[in-house]
């Protein structure tokens, strides 16, 4: 008889519901990844995620902790009052560009700079996917969208915002860190960055914020191969990978 070998395991921190993301949406990648970093860390039975407006607010189906669903742009803000009141919780918000660096650019920036004991996993799809693919705040100039369709212009919309160098530079020393999930080295290089963000809320050091770039097929107009071309070929230049600030001396 054939032998069997385990090649995958379902994270103990996820549930069993399907994903309910388009086909080559990086959402579910990067919810394993965070579901991963929460099995090795020991930490889902004390962990509060707080879910945002957007495609990422159905994750509060597919982690296995106690979930809150904060309005829109607002979970910062939620997440700074659970950790307060529960210190000894793991507190983390998980939102989309348009969540985050639109309507709640003023809650990240707050508790980035008060160095609140939270961790931010901060999804770049450089649109507003769940309403229709419209322009964000962090869409490229001249990428096309359904309320610009030709294309992003600087003169009316403003330039992209950099969220990664814009926070280092009000919280000097948090850990703040852009990465990509658009081929298995970056997608590994993520993970380290999620499970470093999570390590420094544990180790009472600050808070902590992964920027990581993903596709939106559905709204890019791409295929999900094509989608992932477009994130080394356009939008990784735009974007520059790296650590920006850290609590860790040596990490600098």
């Amino acid at each position: 008889m054939a032998e069997w070998k385990c090649v995958f395991r379902l994270p103990r921190a996820m549930t069993d519901v399907p994903f309910p993301y388009c086909p080559g949406c990086s959402h579910g990648i990067i919810h394993r990844l965070v579901a991963e970093v929460m099995d090795e860390l020991d930490i889902t039975g004390k962990a509060i995620g707080i879910t945002s407006a957007g495609c990422s607010v159905r994750n509060w189906r597919q982690f296995d902790c106690d979930m809150v669903m904060a309005l829109h742009g607002r979970g910062p803000a939620v997440a700074t009052g659970l950790k307060r009141a529960r210190p000894e919780a793991i507190v983390f918000t998980y939102q989309g560009d348009g969540d985050l660096a639109a309507i709640g650019t003023g809650e990240i920036i707050h508790a980035a700079s008060r160095c609140e004991r939270i961790t931010v996993i901060y999804v770049n799809n450089g649109v507003f996917g769940a309403t229709g693919g419209q322009q964000a705040p962090t869409t490229l100039i001249e990428q096309k969208t359904t309320s610009y369709p030709k294309g992003r212009d600087p003169r009316f919309s403003g330039y992209p915002l950099k969220m990664a160098e814009l926070l280092s530079m009000v919280s000097p020393d948090s850990y703040i860190a852009r990465t990509s999930v658009h081929d298995v080295k970056h997608i590994l290089a993520t993970k380290k960055a999620i499970r470093e963000a999570f390590s420094v809320q544990m180790e009472d050091l600050g808070f902590g914020l992964v920027e990581i770039l993903s596709a939106c097929p559905t709204n890019w107009k791409l295929d999900p191969l094509s989608s992932l071309e477009r994130i080394k070929r356009e939008v990784i230049p735009y974007y520059p990978l790296g650590t920006f600030s850290s609590p860790r001396k040596e990490a600098r």
